[in-house]
């Protein structure tokens, strides 16, 4: 369904209830016996799940948007690597130009229009093999075929996605959580809050507000380097703030929750101009309009992916903000945990 860009990345009647809410709520109600009979054929084994030969961990969300997946995908993958493992990631390619439901491999230098934002920043971001497509099994299918050393495969968001077998859920949150607490169309939830999953991550305080959802893991966010992409030139957030604190600000975010963003950059001390974009939405001259003039315009990673077709004068003013996710001690050592026993081998 389409939303209204704003800091939340939510209309405003998902985020409290309203006459709006309550006049679709008869088609929440729909949604939900349509999901459970959908889970029940699988339970049931009238839909199969796929087994695609090597553990995979799904990484989602129970609401609409993102909520920090692509970030935590990252530094689990970035972990995983420096545990021996060798992980490969798909991704549905949200905002691929694209209706082929065919597989297509993703690295570094891959068009964002052909197969999303967030693909091709994991792969800058890990180095990992890349798959998209929307059928996530089958893309899994085609990136052990074409990485066959692959021994761990990464799920970008397809908790819902129930024809991909899978090892391990992790449920992400923010501080949105569960919006109004209804099911789409009313609400943001795909599904119930009570979904079981082996794990629920965010911020702290969200965390405390989360009745079970398996271990619990505290996330910290904070800004890292700041970029200008055409130059190279690299800032920490505290030499930023020294050097353009004073000057006319502007922060763009086509992300899942922009207020995130905004809200990050504002806790540096930076006073600045915030345009939230659509989640996925091309950054086109027009969504820069009206930002002030020739000061610098403050991007997170994935927008700063799809950049590159821009005017060289307004190139010139981007600076990208790096992401500083901070993951518990107890994460990476429970993750392998989880893969060993997935694996049959044993954890101790």
């Amino acid at each position: 369904m389409a939303q209204p860009a704003g800091p939340s990345g939510w209309p405003d009647w998902w985020v409290r209830r309203s006459l709006l809410s309550w006049a679709l709520w008869p088609l929440s109600r729909l949604f939900a016996l349509l999901s459970a009979g959908r889970r029940s054929l699988y339970r049931a084994g009238v839909l199969r799940a796929e087994r695609v030969g090597v553990p995979v961990v799904v990484v989602g969300n129970l609401t609409v948007g993102g909520a920090g997946k692509t970030p935590l995908i990252a530094e689990l993958a970035r972990g995983l690597q420096q545990a021996g493992w060798r992980p490969g990631i798909v991704s549905r390619g949200y905002g691929r130009r694209s209706a082929d439901d065919a597989p297509l491999r993703v690295d570094a230098q891959s068009d964002p229009a052909e197969c999303g934002d967030e693909p091709v920043l994991l792969a800058r971001l890990t180095g990992c093999p890349v798959m998209v497509g929307r059928r996530r099994a089958q893309a899994a299918l085609a990136l052990r075929a074409a990485w066959p050393d692959v021994d761990v495969i990464l799920s970008d968001d397809g908790l819902q996605h129930l024809a991909l077998a899978r090892d391990i859920e992790l449920v992400v949150v923010d501080q949105r959580l569960w919006g109004n607490g209804w099911l789409l169309p009313a609400g943001p939830l795909r599904e119930s809050p009570g979904r079981r999953r082996d794990a629920t991550l965010g911020p702290e305080a969200a965390l405390q507000q989360v009745s079970g959802g398996g271990r619990h893991f505290a996330l910290v966010r904070s800004p890292g380097d700041i970029t200008h992409p055409v130059s190279g030139q690299t800032l920490s957030a505290a030499q930023f703030v020294q050097r353009f604190g004073v000057k006319p600000l502007s922060a763009v975010a086509g992300i899942g929750h922009p207020g995130q963003f905004f809200a990050m950059l504002q806790a540096l001390g930076l006073t600045v101009q915030t345009r939230a974009l659509g989640d996925h939405q091309p950054l086109s001259t027009d969504a820069l309009a009206g930002l002030p003039p020739d000061g610098p315009i403050l991007l997170t990673e994935k927008d700063a992916i799809k950049s590159a077709h821009l005017p060289p004068v307004l190139r010139e003013r981007l600076w990208v903000v790096g992401l500083r996710l901070q993951l518990p001690a107890d994460l990476l050592p429970w993750l392998h945990q989880q893969l060993e026993k997935a694996r049959g081998l044993p954890t101790s």
